[in-house]
Parts: structure tokens; sequence; C-alpha cells
């Protein structure tokens, strides 16, 4: 028998399915807020918007500045059957490691139109529904993206993409191109709460970490320990490792945005050095956090990578109980949901 905080029956949870969030609310920073304290366990509740109060001089915090591109793009094989190709990873130049929809009869050799002088042919096939393609076109090919792709809105929305979504699918501070999926407790924050951050002490840095569609991904193993994570790239600027050294060394509380940007740091050892690298880092209980006080997040898929990082930082009973308040209080669930402050 598996341990329980090894089990992943433990990360599971029935979700009624009208939580599941299916559009974002008006304002960013209207998403409703859940304050857990990991270590008395207390839940309050309040507005996203009113999380300044949670914060003190000197704290520093931590957000993912990965932008989302175009990733899914819909063509035609040369025999006029529809497929749906889901951009992961740039393998060379124009070779990319996809997905596609419908996979059983896209098989190597096959040709995929998208628009006139715009073609992906299969060259390699993989486990699963995954394919390398080399993509044929003329001129830059993220124009092309912007122009024929479709922004990558996880499987539990379901609806057809909207324009608000190239906007709402993004986080105000999106700089680095390379992300298939949003950090997405960033995107409750504007542009002003950041600058009411600023004005009250709060230090605000910025490292990239490209989320890749293994996020939604829900574990598949009995035992969370032989679980794999896909690789992602990450990049750490000078200023920010300086800023998380400083931070570190002088005891001030570090806080990360999302569980993309505590996976980045923690990938670390201290003193952090600016640099580039890719990380499969696993999070799970029991783990000791070597550089994150505190964490925004949302609210996670069962049986995911996620949920369990997240028990590892808050405990597995904080977390179950929190959820089921979520759950009681009629909470958004996912992407497009509410937040959680963990402190």
């Amino acid at each position: 028998m598996v341990e329980s905080i090894f089990n992943i029956e433990t990360y599971d949870y029935n979700l009624p399915e009208e939580l599941v969030a299916q559009y974002p609310v008006e304002r960013r920073d209207e998403s409703r807020l859940l304050v857990l304290d990991r270590r008395s366990g207390h839940l309050e509740e309040g507005m996203f918007r009113d999380i300044v109060k949670y914060f003190k001089r000197g704290d520093i915090l931590v957000l993912n500045d990965t932008k989302v591109f175009p990733a899914r793009l819909y063509g035609r094989k040369r025999t006029g059957g529809r497929v749906e190709v889901f951009l992961l990873e740039r393998v060379d130049d124009d070779i990319w490691r996809v997905l596609t929809r419908p996979s059983r009869r896209v098989r190597v050799g096959t040709e995929i139109v998208i628009a006139d002088g715009f073609s992906a042919e299969v060259i390699s096939r993989e486990s699963g529904s995954s394919r390398l393609v080399r993509f044929r076109y003329s001129g830059d090919f993220f124009s092309l993206l912007d122009r024929f792709g479709h922004i990558p809105l996880p499987h539990y929305i379901k609806r057809e993409e909207t324009e608000q979504d190239r906007e709402r699918y993004q986080t105000v501070f999106a700089r680095t191109l390379g992300a298939v999926a949003a950090p997405t407790a960033g995107l409750h924050f504007t542009k002003e709460l950041l600058e009411t951050l600023s004005s009250v002490g709060v230090e605000i840095v910025y490292l990239t970490l490209n989320v890749g569609w293994g996020t939604f991904e829900r574990i598949n193993t009995v035992d969370i320990r032989k679980h794999r994570m896909h690789s992602e790239y990450y990049e750490i600027s000078d200023t920010t490792a300086k800023a998380i050294n400083k931070a570190y060394s002088s005891s001030r509380r570090i806080v990360a945005v999302g569980t993309t940007t505590v996976r980045a740091l923690e990938s670390q050892e201290y003193p952090v050095s600016a640099g580039s690298g890719w990380t499969d880092l696993f999070i799970h209980p029991p783990y000791r956090f070597k550089f994150v006080d505190a964490l925004i997040t949302n609210f996670h898929i069962p049986r995911s990578s996620l949920l369990v990082l997240v028990s590892a930082f808050a405990g597995i009973e904080n977390i179950k109980r929190a959820y089921r308040y979520a759950i009681d209080n009629s909470f958004r669930f996912f992407s497009y949901g509410d937040a959680m402050l963990i402190v």
C-alpha cells in the first residue's frame, strides 16, 4: 500500500462542473481571494484587489513574465481531413514538437495545409498524439502565428475563443514570448495594483518560465514519486538574482506568484546565479522550500502536479480544507478562476 502522502488518491476531489470558470471576471483584480495561513490553518476571504494589506515593506514579489503565443493551429490534409496542430516546443529552426488531433491518421509524411504558403509536414511520430513537424512558410513565423493561430485555452474551457481571450489569457506584464499556457496566478494583477504594491515598499522582480502543456496533465501513477515532469525553459536575470539573494540573506519575505515561479526559484541553489536552463523539478510532500515564503496561486485540477505542489507548501490537510471551503462557497476554479494567497 502506497503511503497516503505519496498516493495520488490523496490529491483528488470532486468539483461541480459549474465552478469551472469559463470566462474571466470583468476586471482582473475583482477575482475573489482566499487567504490561508499554513501555520494556523486559518482561512479568510476577500477580493484580490485587497491583497495589498497582506504585504509589508521589504517583501519581494516575484512574477513570471512569460508571454503566451497563439499555439493552436487548424489545417487540412491534402485528402481534406481537418487537423488541429498544437505547438509544444521548438526543436530546431522550423521543426516543432506538436500534438495533433485527431492523431490516428496523421502519419509520417502527412502534409497539413494551414493557409496558402503555410504548411506543416509530419517528419516523425512520437508517443501518443505527439509528432515532429517541419513548417514551410515565407516571412516571419510568429507573425503567421499571430494571423492564423488561436489562443491555447485549456481543455476545461468548453467554448470557442473570443477576441477578449487575446488580452485576458495574458498577464499585463507578459513580455518574453514562449509559453503555450498562461501563468494564471498572474492574471489577477493590474498595472495599478502593481504600482500600489510598489508604493508601499514591495520590491517587484521578474523571471521567465515558459509554461508547457504538461501543466494541465494529471498524474497517472498511483505513487506520485513515479511521475515525471515535462522540462520547461527558464531565465533569471542578473537583477532578479541579486534581488532574491539580498532578500534571502536579510530574511525578507519572498512571495512567488504562481507554481511556475516557485519551480524556477526552487530549481536554484543559494546564491542564485543569473542564467537560463531547463527544469523538470517535481515538488511533492515532503519538501523543504529554500526560497519561497508565501505563494499566490489559483485553484488547481484534481490529481495534478500543481495541486501536489501547493499541498507540499501549505500542508495536505490545509489544502483539503481550503478547497472544501472554496467549493462550499462557490469560488471559481482553474485558469480564469479565483485566487489563493498562502502565507
